[in-house]
């Protein structure tokens, strides 16, 4: 064997070596945090959720953010709504969910997707509270759908088009070759360590819940799946938001925006201030000292949010 030869030999070892090792990791990842919600499938797509409360109240849906999955607002919220109707779900593509098989998506095609889901569970309308990317969501909710949603609460929300480009990563996670590479070995093996800094980030300048990355779940998304879905809608971010941002004026539901001025992720005047103002009916609530996780050291004034718009929605 020529000495080319046994490099591209070593070369491919390694690279199996490296794929099987992200699979393994993968495989533990899932494992160590299974489903624990049913599974409703709509043309083929499986989505994941869970239900708590008192189904005779009126249902609220809650939308989590990027890079996320259901159980990371339902550790913050779940015992302040402990007496509501909640439907907690994986968005798709992220968590336990599917996402349809297309290069084609966006968040007018996750709203439409979502509405479905609503269709299968007998629920006609739902104040829908959304966090982060999720609040992106249900303002698309609000814009394509509006007779199913009652009310908006958002939470430290993304809105606003030109927030900067996509992170190198998530670019490069669909690029020939080095996307796979990225996707199935880099990204499950070492990506773990970048979790911790990542929540840090979040909730700066309010402290980390403890155990928050493993209660939150956090590390499915590593899986390549949830990270492929995740990296495709934050590589297209500006655009997608571009494409609605001027129709939130159009949204006449009780809105209440709860943010706060130390947020280090999103810039709160320009995506909850200046879109609230936009906004007839929308309100805009700053809670002092908050970052961009809020919900987490501030559930109850989530709960009053969603409590005040509900209220609106019934004079």
């Amino acid at each position: 064997m020529t000495p080319a030869g046994l490099i591209a030999l070593i070369a491919l070892a390694g690279l199996f070596l490296g794929a099987l090792g992200g699979w393994l990791v993968s495989h533990r990842i899932g494992k160590a945090h299974p489903p624990e919600g049913e599974f409703l499938e709509i043309d083929g797509t499986r989505l994941h959720y869970r239900r708590s409360g008192d189904a005779i109240r009126p249902a609220i849906l809650v939308l989590h953010g990027a890079a996320s999955n259901l159980e990371e607002p339902r550790m913050a919220l779940g015992e302040a709504f402990a007496g509501e109707n909640v439907i907690w779900l994986d968005r798709p593509g992220l968590g336990w969910s599917e996402r349809p098989q297309s290069t084609r998506w966006s968040p007018a095609d996750e709203a439409a997707l979502i509405v479905s889901f609503l269709d299968r569970l007998d629920i006609r309308e739902a104040v829908v509270i959304g966090h982060s990317w999720g609040g992106a969501i249900a303002m698309r909710l609000a814009i394509d759908h509006p007779g199913r949603v009652t009310g908006l609460v958002l939470v430290a929300p993304a809105l606003s088009a030109w927030i900067g480009e996509a992170a190198w990563f998530n670019s490069a996670s669909g690029w020939p070759l080095i996307g796979p590479l990225l996707t199935r070995i880099i990204i499950p093996l070492a990506g773990h360590g970048q979790l911790a800094a990542g929540a840090r980030s979040a909730f700066h300048p309010e402290a980390v819940p403890e155990d928050y990355v493993a209660a939150s779940r956090l590390p499915l998304i590593l899986r390549p799946g949830n990270w492929i879905a995740n990296a495709r809608d934050m590589t297209q971010v500006n655009r997608h938001l571009e494409l609605q941002e001027e129709r939130y004026e159009n949204i006449t539901v009780p809105s209440v925006f709860l943010a706060g001025k130390a947020d280090t992720v999103v810039w709160t005047h320009r995506h909850s201030g200046q879109v609230a103002a936009r906004m007839a009916h929308a309100e805009l609530r700053l809670i002092s000292g908050a970052g961009h996780n809020l919900h987490h050291h501030h559930p109850r004034a989530v709960l009053e949010a969603m409590i005040a718009v509900r209220e609106r929605a019934q004079d």
